[in-house]
C-alpha cells in the first residue's frame, strides 16, 4: 500500500511557545491535520478528514474559529488533495477515523459513498453524549448526510501489544483499529503497513506533539492543559502515552499525531 501524507486543515492559535515549547509567546503556533490517504489494492482509504468543504465554506462554530483560528483553505481539504492526485472522491471507499471531533471527521459530507469505520464506543458517545464536553464537542451536522457507518468492536486479535480489529475486513490491505481511549471514549489509532513493508501507526489525538511520545514524554504546558482540559478519561489517556512511548522506543512503527508539524514534515519529506 502506498500511504500520501496530507495536511487536511492548518490551524494557528496564538501561544507558540506555550502550546508547543518553541518560538515567540504571541507567535501563532503551527497545527496541522495530519490524514493519510492510502492506495490500497481495492481502492482508496483516508484516515481521518480534517477540514471538510462546507466547513472551510463557513461551517465552522465562531468560538473554534477564534480560539483555533483555522486557515480555512479549499485547497487543504481532503477531497482537494485527492483530486489532484489524479483521483476522483468516489475512489474513496473507506474512511477510517481515530474519532469524531470536528477536525478528525469534517468532510464525511464530501465523501458520500465511502464506508466510514469507527471504533463502536465513539459512535455511542456521539449519539449519547454524556458529559459537559461530550455534549459540546459531537457535531451531527457533520454526519447528517447519513454516512454509511461501520461499526468496530475489538476481537480478540492482537497487534504490538495492543487490542485490535482489522478495519477492512478480510480485505487484503492490512489497516487496524486499535482502542486508545482517553481523548473521547472511543478514541482509537489506526495502524497500516506502507509500501515498504513497515507499520505506520496514526495515533490521532492520543498525544499532539513528537516530544510526548519520546524518551522523557515532555509535553509543553500549554499544551498538556488543553489536552487535559479535552479528556473525558484523562487517566487512561496517560495510560495510552505511556504505551505509545514505550512502542516508540522498541522501535519498527512509525508513529503520527494528527496535529504534529514536526512529524507532518518528516513524512512529507522522506
Amino acid at each position: 500500500m502506498k500511504i500520501h501524507h496530507l495536511n487536511c486543515g492548518s490551524m494557528c492559535p496564538h501561544g507558540r511557545r506555550l502550546m508547543q515549547g518553541e518560538g515567540g509567546w504571541l507567535e501563532p503556533a503551527q497545527i496541522v491535520c495530519h490524514c493519510w490517504l492510502i492506495e490500497g489494492r481495492k481502492g482508496l482509504t483516508l484516515v481521518d478528514t480534517g477540514l471538510g468543504t462546507a466547513q472551510v465554506q463557513g461551517m465552522v462554530h465562531a468560538h473554534l474559529k477564534a480560539l483555533m483560528r483555522p486557515t480555512l483553505d479549499l485547497r487543504e481539504t481532503a477531497l482537494a488533495q485527492v483530486v489532484k492526485l489524479g483521483f476522483k472522491a468516489a475512489d474513496v471507499r473507506h474512511i477510517v477515523l481515530t474519532h469524531l471531533d470536528f477536525d478528525h471527521a469534517g468532510a464525511l459530507a464530501d465523501f458520500p459513498e465511502a464506508e466510514v469505520h469507527v471504533h463502536a464506543p465513539e459512535l455511542t458517545a456521539a449519539a449519547h453524549p454524556q458529559s459537559l464536553i461530550e455534549k459540546q464537542r459531537y457535531e451531527a451536522r457533520l454526519w447528517a448526510h447519513g454516512p454509511k457507518w461501520v461499526r468496530h468492536s475489538t476481537a480478540g486479535e492482537r497487534w504490538n501489544g495492543f487490542e485490535a480489529v482489522r478495519a477492512l475486513g478480510d480485505s487484503d490491505d492490512e489497516i487496524l483499529l486499535l482502542p486508545l481511549a482517553g481523548h473521547t471514549r472511543g478514541h482509537a489509532g489506526v495502524a497500516a503497513r506502507d509500501q515498504d513493508g513497515g507499520w505506520r501507526l496514526h495515533c490521532g489525538d492520543a498525544y499532539f506533539f513528537h516530544t510526548e511520545v519520546e524518551t522523557a514524554g515532555r509535553c509543553p504546558p500549554g499544551l498538556n492543559l488543553f489536552q487535559t482540559l479535552l479528556a473525558v478519561d484523562n487517566p487512561a489517556r496517560k495510560t495510552n502515552q505511556a504505551r505509545l512511548r514505550q512502542l516508540n522506543a522498541q522501535g519498527g512503527v512509525a508513529l503520527n499525531s494528527a496535529h504534529c508539524p514536526h512529524e507532518y514534515r518528516r513524512d512529507t519529506a522522506a
